[in-house]
């Protein structure tokens, strides 16, 4: 996915110098035909992303924090399947959205209990199911709603700049991330495209072709500065330079995050698209994903 060579197997030579780290090659289907990426073996320091980033940026390759998660599951053991990622660009966006929001929403938001229940009184969510709430219609899930827009926002900071922030935020909280972070080195040209250059698999339960994620994330990219800055074993956290500063550009959001992650919102009460909006949307400058 590099258009440059992978300078991983010799980093020495591409003028990079490195911590004592690892490479990783280990995939589902045996060792790999050149290491996927390079992760350091001690924790992450608040001040290495900017570093990295700018040595690794000019022979191909992007930072990320990778971590150990609760089960202490380092890249070597993610199940990686490069074999199983086709190119990001191949993928339309909206077209990967709209296809998620038919198999899932459908199922999922369209049994919901109703805003307004059928006896007048609000409805409790006691299905278990995600309440639609104004954002997505009363009990039904409706048709796909579309691209949310550009915020109206000016960027605050370069996007790079606020993806080190949350680095900062993250690898300094050595109690958030029970295993740790530790930075990492990927084959890639743009941070959307990460998860894809390694063959990730966190999300195989709800997409076999982890470029049509990447598709979205590249979108994400152009409307909200986002970057991807934390993968776990089935985790991914984005940073956002641009995010929605009212809850009707929270909202239409949300709606590609429950197209993008359904457990986001049908495993996290209250289950309801409008109190995520409000809650992990409006005014964020990160996103956090989990596939069950």
């Amino acid at each position: 996915m590099a258009t440059l060579p992978n300078p991983l197997p010799d980093p020495a030579a591409a003028g990079l110098d490195l911590p004592p780290g690892s490479l990783v090659d280990a995939t589902l289907d045996g060792p790999w035909h050149e290491p996927l990426l390079w992760y350091a073996d001690g924790a992450a320091d608040q001040g290495d992303w900017a570093g990295l980033r700018a040595a690794g940026r000019r022979v191909g390759l992007l930072p990320v924090l990778v971590t150990g998660g609760q089960r202490d599951q380092w890249p070597e053991a993610w199940d990686l399947s490069p074999d199983s990622a086709s190119y990001p660009g191949d993928h339309d966006p909206e077209e990967v959205l709209a296809g998620y929001w038919t198999d899932y929403a459908d199922d999922e938001l369209g049994d919901a209990a109703p805003a307004d229940g059928a006896n007048g009184e609000p409805g409790d969510g006691a299905s278990g199911k995600p309440e639609t709430g104004s954002g997505t219609g009363s009990g039904s899930a409706g048709a796909w709603p579309g691209l949310a827009p550009v915020p109206a926002r000016e960027a605050a900071e370069d996007p790079d700049t606020a993806a080190a922030g949350i680095v900062a935020v993250v690898a300094g909280d050595a109690d958030l991330w029970l295993g740790g972070t530790r930075m990492a080195l990927v084959p890639a040209r743009r941070s959307a495209d990460i998860p894809a250059a390694i063959g990730w698999t966190g999300a195989v339960n709800h997409e076999n072709d982890v470029a049509r994620l990447c598709a979205v994330l590249r979108s994400w990219e152009d409307r909200y500065d986002a970057r991807v800055v934390v993968l776990g074993f089935d985790t991914m956290i984005v940073s956002v330079g641009r995010p929605p500063a009212t809850m009707e550009e929270a909202r239409a959001l949300a709606a590609e995050h429950y197209a993008f992650c359904p457990d986001n919102i049908d495993q996290s009460p209250p289950y309801d698209l409008d109190a995520y909006a409000q809650k992990a949307v409006l005014d964020q400058d990160a996103w956090s994903f989990w596939w069950d």
